[in-house]
């Protein structure tokens, strides 16, 4: 048994990279060539792999350390001390040396010619990528009438090792792309022609090829030597990479993708990508953080630290949820619920639990503000906006959260944060579920805005087709049985909101005035509000409020 060092081998004039994922742990078994960590520059990722076979015995390097060459990966294990002596004699940067001096060589008289180019076509080809054949375009980062800049990625290529974008040696304006996703493409293939955009093209190398410091050909570079194995067979050409078939833990997706992801904290892992063959871009990883956001979405550590309801050990102390073989007692259906349902569900199962609900119940006299309501939609019948008296409810809600302003608020750790806008949710009943789309800045809206708002939202919400700047923002929410029945109920609060109103199906109530029982139209009101913010008085003044303002809706204007 021997130990060796396995260290990072040449990986050209990258100075330090970021260890972007440990492949390997402590007693695991590797093979030769096997991949140990990816590491990650702003323009290519790459693979380190071990140069021989053994029990890795101890790791020297962590997440987000940086390395370069020489650096020290792990102390392995192997059985044959032969081989661990030819390990340290076989120098990585010896065979390397010449083809990193190379493409430089070559390059030098381009890039002198280059800085005197004049205004016109340029042909951008892909620089020299080392020892692989060919590799595929798995992304375009362009597309014709774009302007770039010299250095400016424009496509990316990968190999079963490395992902890399490949940059344009001009800046000027793209007239016309040669290639296209999922073309295999080698050192030389012709990328886009460029319309130069001024005399002088800015040089991707310096004028001394021996400093092998071109740009262009660093990504290349680097991921010909990592990818060339650091036994004898160094030179021998890898097969073309295939985007599609899985390889290993690392998300599809190219290093600067991954690099704004990290930035965001988002776990790539969990993010479906829309691009070629899946990959990951810019705007999956943007739409991921806004469903998570908006509480339409929980990534997997979000699950693990809120267990669904009725899973044993939701609530220590508690039996778990009883399993029972339904069809043992007759036949049964098996149906998956909705997407909304499922969503609608977390939600509403943590707002039960974590807020400490009390509701109030009351009755407000609608009489008079019914017939109103009537005349109105009778004299704008020619519009086709139709007034419901939800409408009037969300203009008594704005005036009453004016009144009582920690209704209008939302807790924040230790601070009550008050809000001076008023954005009123309504709850919408769609053959998926239940969705509260959000009428904004309803202070400053009137009775037929708001009714022709709630109409579009209506319909948005049954077509499937609300966006979340729709279910956003909202204040405070009212949810209505009208029109279905039933007297009172306990509506849940729509965190992180405080308070909801839920109203019932008017009916027609016999009621006193003094002299004799009049016949009334009288709608059912159950508030419940987070008693960690509002007390019982505040409630109840609230709900006499509400109500006087639906008795009587000249009061709004007061």
């Amino acid at each position: 048994m021997a130990l060796i060092e396995v260290k990072v081998p040449d990986i050209g004039d990258f100075d330090e990279v970021a260890i972007i994922e440990v492949l390997v742990k402590a007693g695991d078994t590797v093979k030769a060539e096997q991949s140990l960590i990816t590491v990650e520059s702003d323009k290519a990722s790459m693979e380190i792999p071990s140069s021989h076979a053994g029990v890795v015995k101890e790791l020297r390097v962590a997440l987000g350390d940086k390395v370069s060459t020489g650096s020290l990966v792990l102390m392995l294990e192997t059985a044959d001390v032969g081989a661990a002596a030819s390990a340290t004699a076989v120098p990585v940067a010896a065979p390397v040396a010449t083809p990193i001096a190379e493409p430089a060589a070559t390059m030098a008289p381009a890039s002198a010619a280059a800085a005197v180019v004049a205004p016109g076509p340029i042909e951008i080809t892909v620089p020299d990528i080392g020892d692989f054949d060919e590799v595929a375009v798995i992304e375009l980062l362009v597309k014709v009438g774009d302007t770039v800049t010299a250095e400016q990625s424009l496509i990316t290529v990968e190999s079963d090792k490395a992902s890399m974008e490949i940059p344009s040696s001009h800046a000027g304006v793209v007239k016309s792309l040669l290639v296209k996703l999922g073309d295999k493409v080698a050192k030389g293939t012709p990328i886009a022609v460029l319309e130069g955009v001024g005399g002088a093209a800015v040089a991707p190398a310096a004028a001394p090829a021996a400093s092998a410091s071109a740009p262009v050909s660093a990504p290349a570079v680097a991921s010909a030597e990592v990818a060339a194995p650091v036994a004898a067979v160094a030179a021998a050409a890898l097969p073309a990479h295939q985007p599609g078939t899985p390889s290993a833990a690392l998300p599809h997706a190219s290093p600067s993708i991954r690099k704004f992801a990290r930035e965001l904290g988002v776990p790539l892992a969990e993010v479906k990508g829309s691009g070629f063959k899946g990959r990951i871009t810019q705007t999956d990883v943007q739409n991921f953080v806004r469903t998570v956001m908006t509480g339409s979405l929980q990534t997997v550590a979000q699950q693990a630290k809120a267990p669904a309801a009725g899973s044993e050990g939701a609530f220590p102390g508690l039996l778990p949820w009883p399993k029972v073989d339904f069809a043992k007692f007759g036949p049964i259906e098996r149906k998956d619920m909705s997407r909304i349902k499922k969503i609608s569900g977390a939600n509403l199962h943590r707002n039960w639990v974590l807020i400490p609900h009390v509701t109030n119940h009351d009755d407000a006299d609608i009489t008079e503000l019914e017939a109103f309501r009537v005349q109105l939609n009778k004299e704008n019948e020619k519009s086709g906006v139709k007034v419901t008296m939800l409408a009037f409810m969300i203009k008594a809600a704005v005036a009453a959260l004016k009144k009582f302003p920690e209704f209008n608020s939302s807790l924040d750790g230790d601070q009550l944060v008050l809000k001076n806008y008023f954005h009123i949710g309504f709850a919408a009943d769609t053959p998926n579920g239940l969705v509260v789309p959000v009428i904004k800045d309803a202070d400053k809206k009137g009775i037929f805005q708001i009714s022709q708002e709630m109409s579009e939202l209506a319909k948005k919400a049954r077509d499937g087709k609300l966006g979340p700047a729709d279910m956003t923002g909202g204040c405070f929410s009212i949810s209505s049985l009208g029109g279905i029945g039933g007297k009172y109920f306990t509506p849940i609060i729509n965190a992180p909101e405080v308070a909801i109103m839920g109203v019932c199906k008017s009916t027609i109530e016999p009621k006193w005035d003094g002299q004799a029982f009049q016949p009334r139209l009288t709608l059912p009101l159950s508030l419940s509000w987070d008693h960690r913010v509002i007390d019982g008085a505040s409630a109840a003044r609230f709900n006499v409020y509400f109500a006087s303002l639906l008795a009587d809706f000249r009061r709004i204007v007061l």
